[in-house]
Parts: structure tokens; sequence; C-alpha cells
């Protein structure tokens, strides 16, 4: 089976095939770095990962770029608050990003790229867009001329005159057209800058992407992703830019935008106050509970989170670790493929909430299994949870984690079994029923199965 995603630019679902299979070309929008990431900006971090998992499990080489938006009007903001310099502000909001997405299982991409390392670069992109007569000077700003690039739009599917109704232009009395946007700015004393050929400035955000994309992948990529915020102007931009500067008929054959994420139902905003960070929720809920429930939904739907749904996916995560603490997986030595089933759902357009399902099935399989397949089974439910990005702690790990709170030693919760089974054997159904509630009060539920008792941690 062929892989498949959803391209933005047609609208249809489409059969990957790369450039080049031997160097496959992934481009995906990374944070700007001036305070901690929300659950929104974790969605598409989460959903890039798992791509980029899914992709080298098919090609040899997969170059995956995820940028730091490092220079930016925010960020002046947030350093001059402070009293600091932007350096301060980026290196310690990245520094948290970082932590945060490991704690989500999102692994590092194959190159980070930042704006300020790609200044030069930048200028350089800008300088032949004007020599091609597609930007031009004003006022100490550079633009790009929209109206020089009859191709403007067409992932969006806007007209112009729908792209200026309440989009986010500056409406500016030096522009040629109102939908020009800025390449180039002017830099006040007070802000960063940096010399160029139309004076001291720093750059505009979407030329940024443009020029370290070119910069680390190519001219042409395969798959540019980011959230569906971002379709315009931000990647539409981008691709008139590339376009025009590089001379090509693409910039990126498909692109994949993830959906955004409600609370409760309702659009998360300052405002409302209910902007979920997610370096708070790491302090009350694993790290895994998170993932789980972000790749819940299908990417390109909205995800409404909720504590409910969390509870859930930390509970399913609890029965599952506890199948492969009761079930040994095989010797590593195995070589075991992830589920079939699991893997045909991730490559058509990472159907997420298909994969999990899959993934439950083969668990229930484990449960259900005779002691002879178990091992395999169990060494197959890690493979599986490795291609999504779950499952791969020590069971114990995980059940030590979720004890916090619980504050009973797992050699404890053995020793309270024991005795509970001891008195029902005595049948002395009163301090069994006494050992079972003690264990409940402390979080932890029993289950008495045919062969054993065993137990896991209840959702919080």
């Amino acid at each position: 089976m062929s892989i498949r995603i959803y391209n933005t630019l047609s609208r249809e679902k489409e059969t990957f095939v790369p450039g080049d299979p031997e160097r496959v070309t992934m481009y995906a929008c990374g944070p700007t770095v001036y305070n901690y990431a929300h659950i929104g900006n974790a969605r598409p971090a989460v959903i890039f990962d798992l791509l980029h998992r899914v992709l080298s499990n098919r090609f040899p080489k997969v170059v995956y770029a995820r940028n730091i938006t490092d220079v930016d009007d925010k960020i002046n903001a947030a350093a001059a608050q402070e009293g600091v310099s932007i350096d301060v502000i980026t290196r310690r909001y990245a520094d948290a990003y970082h932590a945060d997405m490991a704690a989500l299982g999102v692994g590092r991409p194959t190159v980070e790229p930042r704006a300020t390392d790609h200044i030069d670069a930048i200028i350089a992109m800008i300088e032949r867009l004007i020599s091609l007569d597609h930007a031009y000077e004003a006022e100490g700003h550079v633009l790009f001329n929209v109206e020089n690039f009859p191709d403007y739009g067409q992932l969006s599917r806007r007209d112009r005159r729908e792209m200026i109704a309440g989009a986010r232009v500056e409406v500016a009395p030096y522009k040629k057209h109102p939908g020009d946007f800025v390449l180039w700015k002017p830099s006040s004393e007070d802000l960063p800058g940096w010399d160029s050929p139309w004076g001291r400035g720093r750059p505009g955000w979407h030329i940024e992407c443009s020029a370290m994309s070119a910069s680390h992948l190519g001219e042409i990529i395969d798959i540019h992703a980011g959230g569906q915020d971002l379709v315009f102007p931000h990647h539409e931009n981008e691709i008139a830019q590339s376009r025009c500067a590089h001379g090509t008929d693409t910039f990126a054959r498909y692109w994949l935008h993830n959906g955004f994420v409600t609370v409760e139902k309702r659009k998360m905003s300052k405002s409302l106050g209910n902007t979920l960070i997610v370096h708070e929720l790491l302090k009350q809920w694993p790290g895994e509970a998170l993932r789980y429930l972000l790749l819940s939904a299908h990417y390109r739907q909205p995800l409404d989170w909720s504590e409910k749904a969390l509870e859930q996916a930390q509970s399913t995560l609890d029965r599952l670790y506890g199948l492969l603490r009761d079930h040994a997986p095989a010797a590593a030595s195995d070589e075991v493929a992830p589920d079939p089933a699991v893997t045909e759902a991730l490559e058509d357009d990472l159907n997420t909430p298909t994969a999990l399902a899959a993934l439950n099935g083969l668990a229930r399989q484990l449960a259900q299994a005779e002691s002879g397949e178990q091992a395999l089974l169990a060494r197959r439910l890690r493979a599986t949870g490795a291609l999504i990005g779950l499952l791969q702690q020590a069971p114990a790990d995980w059940f030590a984690q979720r004890q916090v709170a619980v504050q009973l030693s797992e050699a404890t919760i053995e020793d309270l079994i024991q005795q509970r089974q001891q008195a029902r054997q005595a049948r002395d159904f009163a301090e069994a029923d006494r050992i079972r509630d003690q264990l409940a009060d402390q979080g932890i539920v029993i289950k008495d199965g045919p062969e054993r008792t065993t137990w896991e941690v209840a959702a919080r």
C-alpha cells in the first residue's frame, strides 16, 4: 500500500510520490519562542512528528526541518518588558519548548534552523526578488508585489478582494497594492536589526521560512506542513516568494494542515482564560497521555480538549501498560513489525483514530491469548506503540510516575494484594474488602482474573 495524504493545494487525498525517494524532504513551521507553548501549538508538533515516523518507516532518508522563529515583534515586546536582549527570551522558551515536546514523545527534527542564523540568505533572496521585479523598496521597507504573481491565492482559494477584507494585512500608503506583504522592515535603535542594502532592519516573518527551507531542503520540497491558521497569509506568501525567487512552478508538492484545538467546545483564547499551557499540564498529567489525546482525533478535524477526555486517555494507557507489565515482551532480538492494521491506517492520511482502535484491538488479543502467544504479542504491542510514539516506557516507570499522588510503592501494593488473597482463601471477606478499599483510597484499582489479580492506577 502507498502512503496517501490529503493535499490542501488540490483539496484531494493523493498518493505520496516524493521527488527523490532516497531523500524525502519535509518542512513544518515551528514555534515563535516568546512564551510557553499551549496545547494548540503542541498539536502540529505531535502530528508532524508522527508523519516523520511514518515516512521514515517507508523511506531510507527523510530530512525533516522544523524552524524556530527567534526574531519577531512579540519577542521584542517580551524582551522590552523584562529589560533583556531577545536572546535571553528566545533561549529560555526554546529550551522550554524542547523539554515540553520531548515529554509528549516528540523527537527532534533532522534540522532545526533559526531565523537569526539565516539573515544573509534572507537578504540574498530579497535581492533576487527585487531584481526580478517581484519586490520593491518603499520608505525603508521591501515589499512583495502580489500583482506580479498571477497564481497568488491558489492555496487558500481566495480572490484578492477576499484576501484583503478582514485579513491580517497591514494597510500602508507606501504599498502599491493593499495585499503586498513585507519582506524587510526598518528597525529603530531600540529594536534588533541587521545591516542590509535597504538600511538597518529585520526580516518579515514569511521570508524567513522560505529562506530556511531553501537553505536546508532545496528549492522544491516534498511536504510543507503547519496549522490550518497558516494557510493564509503565511503559506500563501511562502509559495509566492519562493516560486518567484527560484523560478519554479512548485514550491512544495504536498501541503498538510492540522485543525484547531478547542476546549470544552470553545475556542481557546486569552480573553476566555482557557489557554492550556503544556508546561503546566505536564505538572499534573503524564506527557504520553497528552500525546494520546492529541492523536485521538483525525489531524484535519478539530480536536476538543477536556479533562474527561484526558482522564480517558490516561486510563487507556494504564490498561495498556498493565498488559505489558503482566505479560513480558519477547526478547529484543526477535524482530517484530508493527501491527499491519495500524501501519495501514497511518499511511492513509494519518488516520490516528483507526490506528489507536487497532492498537487497542491488539491489546485485547494479548489479554485473551494463550500463554505461549503472549510474549510475541506483547512485543508486537510495543513495536506498534513505537510507531505511534506510545508505550516506550518500562511499565514500572509508567506506574511509578502515576503513583505520585498514591504514595505507595509497587512492592507495598503487591504485598497488600497478597494479604487480600490470603484473606479470601481464609474466607475473611470483610478483611479482603477492607484491603480492596484501602487500595482504592490510594488510587489503586485491582482486578481479579482467572489466573491472578492485577492492578492499575486509577485515572485522576
